[in-house]
């Protein structure tokens, strides 16, 4: 399987075992390549472990994964990718149904050498729908002014649904506090910061379809975003990378590495 495993679906989970259920089975019936899903739970009480073991006899390559490097999706993640064997990494969450649907075009843009493709829900017909209210609003305003504002070349930094090679992830060393999905803010800015070749694909995100409760919390997560948000800025502006060449590919989006 190692040898033949092209993309290892990772999901954090936080009891999201209503959700899981139908995830996996839309999972199972579009990912056409050969793949593994990894589950990553925290605690050994998450109600998402029945849901594992159960679909496990239909769905072979379903794991799931103890995270033991303390709670959050950052530290889910990095558990998730030790144990992962794909050439490729899909971060997804199992409450978000809608960015499924353009794994295929994640995959295109990897194979054309991309180091790191992320979903956007903000240009070129992506479009977001459910969760509060106020952090759908904080999302559409914190990405838009990062990206006019620090000249970011993704503009949907902040959006959880990230493929990336595996053998990138030990080069940007990941620092963010467990809080949210700031990782993933963390990670798009360190992959520019880095020169990586980036892409991007429109999704529609239907945040919680299917019920179960959300994680989010106001305070924390504006403290840990305002702070990547800052560090974004300042560094992008500070190392002149804050600017890339863009080309354009059918509804997705090439971004090149920067001319040295």
């Amino acid at each position: 399987m190692n040898e033949k495993t092209k993309l290892s679906v990772l999901m954090p989970v936080l009891n999201e075992g209503i959700n899981l259920k139908m995830m996996l089975r839309i999972l199972k019936a579009t990912i056409e390549v050969p793949h593994e899903v990894l589950i990553v739970y925290d605690s050994i009480d998450d109600d998402s472990i029945p849901v594992v073991k159960a679909m496990q006899k239909d769905y072979p390559h379903l794991r799931g994964i103890h995270n033991e490097l303390g709670r959050g999706v950052a530290n889910a993640i990095k558990a998730g990718v030790d144990s992962a064997v794909g050439e490729y990494i899909l971060v997804i969450a199992a409450d978000d149904i809608g960015p499924v649907i353009a794994v295929d075009d994640m995959l295109s843009l990897m194979d054309q050498g991309c180091d790191l493709v992320s979903a956007t829900r903000y240009a070129y017909g992506g479009r977001i729908m459910g969760g509060f209210f106020i952090s759908r609003f904080l999302s559409i305003i914190a990405n838009k002014l990062f990206y006019v504002v620090s000249g970011a070349a993704l503009t949907d930094s902040t959006v959880g649904i990230k493929m990336f090679k595996c053998s990138i992830f030990d080069k940007i060393r990941l620092e963010a506090k467990p809080v949210g999905w700031a990782v993933a803010f963390e990670l798009a800015i360190k992959a520019q910061l880095a020169d990586l070749k980036l892409g991007e694909v429109p999704i529609t995100s239907i945040n919680r379809f299917y019920g179960g409760k959300s994680s989010f919390k106001l305070g924390p997560w504006v403290i840990e975003y305002s702070k990547w948000f800052l560090w974004g800025l300042w560094h992008l502006y500070r190392t002149g990378k804050g600017r890339y060449n863009v080309s354009f590919k059918r509804s997705t989006k090439i971004i090149s590495q920067r001319k040295k």
